[in-house]
């Protein structure tokens, strides 16, 4: 397959993955392109920080076009959130088929703590879980055999959790991919105050030791509730991820 797809959560996990993928080389990296559509077409605010980029197609389809479009000169990768096709790609058997399909989990308390450092007015829906859980439920319904991995996963060891990603989709590993500078890639203009992080890191490194629950403990209502409602979404996911470790 041409085009590789990663459906994931917000902030420093799921965009160190993308700078990874950007460091190989040899693909066609596109951040989070679905995002315009969900932000510019079905939704009545945007997220702090987003400054659209001009000329930047904006439905559903005119994305899928720009996708394909530049699938034909080559390998393209694009993360995304679950929730912003999780109805219409399910709709679109013939464009999901053309690419291959991994996810990316992140503890609920976890991602809702970073999410409302970021976006105090993050909604349910955008936390993510329960829309990742959808699209993974109905891919597998159409065919597909969408790898599953975990932020802990990626964090603690990198290079074997990539290893197994390139592997699933038929990538070379590539060593020379795991390290970057600063330099603020094509496409994170729109979002580049999300991704200071990444930017300055210069590697995945591992994660720290914090008592994410006591922090947003304190934080209360509705952060803690957005994290409950999509602890068993998580938990079903994380036993798939689990599972697929130990069999590759």
């Amino acid at each position: 397959m041409n085009i590789h797809a990663l459906w994931c959560h917000p902030r420093s996990v799921s965009t160190a993955f993308e700078r990874i993928m950007r460091e190989r080389g040899d693909l066609s990296v596109l951040h989070e392109p679905f995002m315009y559509h969900h932000y510019l077409t079905t939704k009545d605010r945007l997220f702090p920080g987003f400054k659209p980029e001009p000329g930047h197609p904006t439905t559903y389809d005119g994305i899928r076009e720009m996708i394909l479009n530049t699938a034909r000169t080559g390998p393209v990768f694009f993360k995304d959130m679950a929730y912003y096709v999780a109805v219409s790609l399910p709709r679109d058997p013939e464009f999901a088929k053309q690419m291959s399909h991994a996810f990316l989990l992140r503890d609920p308390v976890e991602a809702a703590l970073s999410y409302a450092k970021k976006d105090a007015e993050f909604t349910r829906l955008e936390l993510g879980h329960e829309a990742q859980h959808a699209l993974y439920s109905a891919l597998v319904g159409l065919g597909h055999d969408p790898l599953v991995i975990t932020s802990d996963q990626l964090r603690r060891d990198p290079q074997t959790t990539l290893r197994r990603y390139w592997a699933h989709v038929g990538l070379e590993y590539l060593e020379h991919a795991f390290t970057w500078d600063n330099a603020v890639p094509e496409g994170w203009q729109s979002v580049q105050s999300w991704h200071a992080e990444v930017l300055n890191s210069g590697a995945i490194k591992a994660p720290e030791v914090t008592d994410s629950r006591a922090e947003l403990d304190a934080l209360g209502a509705p952060f803690t509730d957005h994290a409950q409602h999509h602890l068993p979404f998580y938990a079903q996911m994380r036993e798939i991820a689990e599972t697929q470790a130990h069999q590759k």
